[in-house]
């Protein structure tokens, strides 16, 4: 009794302090040109919107494509206690004047104290210099001559280990989590290429961060995290030193090694030569920028890049499979897109003449010779954006296009998942799965402006790893549809847990069948 009696006193305690927010603190209304901005749906007293967002994502998602349908390209104003005003943008040409105006737009205060456990001075989390600096150690990673081993080298080697894993699985008849394949795929890449170490998809790093993603994403959506957390946060915590051990370990591990002259070495005679020469090139830009005295900022830089080029990409791949394994006639197409690209190549195929247990040699598949491959993808990451939410702060008062006026720290929202099925500027099928959607009459690929379709950002924040995503996407995609049939092994929707990216609750467990090669 006395225990939920001192429960009672709290959530009173609690329900007095919104109380006094709300009439002394009270959250301004944001005009558009001298009008009050319409509010959303289920907006209530006091509390304005703050109960909403304790919701399970999917519901959330779901909200916003509400209001997104209501409302169309209209700026709306929502509210949540503790948290400064904010609106929701939905109109690209509002979107491109945030992303043309990084100085009045950024990351914010806000959304650095929320994340700053997690990725704190990593590039994800802040402006201004310290941002430039990593994006600039970023540039230096992804040259051209980099994403050719990438392509050529390192992809198909680390891709080649998950199709003998596929292989393997499919003769026993064990299911496998693609999730998880596509995972350790980028996770060997990553781990190799940008910081010269082997790293897995199942191992104590990735399962930390994982949940202090997710723990993460709580913060943003419940208005009194900094209350419930000291109770209840243990493993969050715990999650945080894990992450930390290993980015240090990232660094220590880069120091210590005798770093390559690549100025004086010879010209490298072999793949597995290029490989290593390139090895590490990341952590080595980011030692180089901020030297190696500074550990704590090289560890907040390196997780931050590991984290953005390794499961962003992995859960697109994942969503992407899901899709195609409920339209079997997109894939059909892939397969023949593919098919006729390989009998105009030479030594594309290798294996045993049987037609089964083969590989192909990746390296040939690219985004220019696989345009319907690459639209399927670009589908997917319009369904399945793999950042569903966006959020900038004001630095100072400014008016969007459409009159708006935003004074200062005010928060600008926008949610990439609705905005990606606006029948307004998607036509009226945009719930639909439509890879053609992103085709010409003759074939090729239509590009959108990030305004349009804001899945890599934007402006100067524009993804440095876009590029690195597509090579890498078009490689596994159309590897995995030419030799494999994939089997769902599980019931219902498959949805997302709550994470800052768009990871798929409980894998995608499927079997899998090897697909016999036509002869040429």
């Amino acid at each position: 009794m006395a225990l939920l009696e001192g429960s009672a006193l709290l959530w009173l305690g609690l329900l007095g302090a919104l109380l006094c927010y709300q009439l002394v603190l009270r959250t301004p209304t944001i005009r558009r040109n001298g009008v009050p901005l319409r509010k959303p749906p289920n907006t209530l007293p006091i509390v304005g919107n703050g109960i909403l967002f304790l919701q399970p994502r999917q519901k959330l998602f779901s909200w916003f494509v509400k209001c997104e349908r209501q409302f169309g390209p209209e700026t709306f104003q929502i509210s949540v206690p503790t948290l400064p005003p904010g609106v929701v943008i939905n109109d690209p040409k509002n979107l491109e004047y945030v992303f043309k105006n990084e100085g009045i737009f950024s990351k914010g205060d806000f959304f650095k104290r929320l994340s700053w456990d997690l990725f704190g001075n990593g590039i994800i989390n802040v402006d201004g210099e310290l941002w430039k600096a990593q994006r600039k150690a970023g540039l230096a990673f992804l040259n051209a001559s980099n994403l050719r081993v990438l392509t050529d080298v390192a992809l198909p080697k680390y891709l080649g280990h998950a199709v003998e894993h596929l292989q393997a699985q499919a003769h026993s008849g064990g299911v496998v989590d693609l999730q998880n394949v596509f995972h350790e795929i980028t996770s060997q890449l990553m781990g190799k290429m940008a910081y010269d170490m082997e790293m897995h998809a199942d191992d104590e790093f990735t399962v930390a961060f994982d949940y202090a993603s997710g723990a993460t994403t709580e913060r943003f959506q419940n208005p009194l995290w900094f209350i419930t957390e000291p109770f209840t946060g243990f493993r969050f915590r715990r999650a945080l030193n894990t992450i930390r051990t290993f980015g240090y370990r990232i660094v220590d591990s880069a120091v210590n090694v005798n770093t390559k002259s690549r100025g004086t070495q010879p010209k490298p005679d072999s793949n597995s030569d290029r490989l290593d020469e390139v090895s590490g090139s990341l952590i080595q830009s980011l030692l180089e920028v901020f030297g190696g005295d500074n550990r704590k900022m090289v560890s907040d830089a390196a997780l931050n890049y590991l984290s953005a080029g390794r499961d962003t990409v992995a859960q697109a791949l994942t969503w992407c499979m899901y899709l195609l394994m409920q339209h079997r006639f997109v894939a059909g197409k892939i397969r023949s897109e593919v098919r006729a690209l390989l009998e105009n190549i030479e030594d594309s195929l290798l294996g045993p003449a049987d037609g089964y247990d083969r590989m192909v040699n990746s390296a040939v598949f690219t985004p220019a010779l696989l345009p319907y491959t690459m639209a399927t993808f670009y589908e997917t990451l319009r369904l399945y954006p793999p950042i569903p939410f966006e959020i900038k702060q004001c630095e100072k008062a400014t008016t969007l296009p459409n009159g708006t006026f935003l004074p200062e720290k005010s928060i600008v929202f926008w949610c990439t998942w609705a905005m990606n099925r606006s029948r307004i500027g998607w036509g009226e099928d945009a719930d639909v799965f439509r890879p053609e959607r992103w085709l010409t009459e003759d074939g090729k690929l239509i590009t959108k402006s990030a305004a349009e379709f804001p899945v890599f950002n934007g402006g100067l924040r524009l993804c440095l790893g876009k590029r690195m995503a597509e090579l890498l996407a078009v490689q596994v995609i159309a590897t995995m549809v030419v030799l494999f049939d994939f089997m769902p092994h599980y019931e219902g929707e498959r949805v997302s847990k709550s994470s800052l990216t768009l990871p798929m609750e409980g894998g995608l467990p499927c079997l899998v069948k090897p697909r016999a090669s036509k002869s040429r």
